[in-house]
């Protein structure tokens, strides 16, 4: 298994020792994403895997429109921007420095 595949990612199967079609890369990029939302940063080995152009076409399909992750990935992959679904907290939303961050 390529050292930039992190098993934690996969708590429901074995972890897969490549990831080479479309659809395994879709799945890689949404358990990243989830797992990125929920505070486990990706070590730099896996965002440089993710940030090649090879993944540009799966982060694409995957459309995880309700991750601030996945939104990021689009952005360093220079793909169109898509609305975010996710929750705004007001206490957020508001505050003037948002713009800042």
């Amino acid at each position: 298994m390529p050292s930039w595949i992190d098993g934690a990612l996969y708590p429901d199967v074995d972890p897969p020792t490549e990831i080479d079609t479309l659809s395994e890369r879709v799945d890689f990029v949404a358990r990243l994403c989830s797992a990125w939302d929920f505070g486990l940063l990706p070590d730099a080995e896996t965002a440089a895997e993710v940030r090649r152009p090879i993944w540009r076409q799966a982060v694409d399909a995957c459309r995880l429109l309700t991750s601030p992750a996945y939104h990021l990935l689009r952005v360093w992959h220079h793909l169109p921007e898509l609305p975010y679904l996710g929750q705004e907290l007001a206490y957020i939303r508001d505050d003037p420095n948002l713009n800042y961050v």
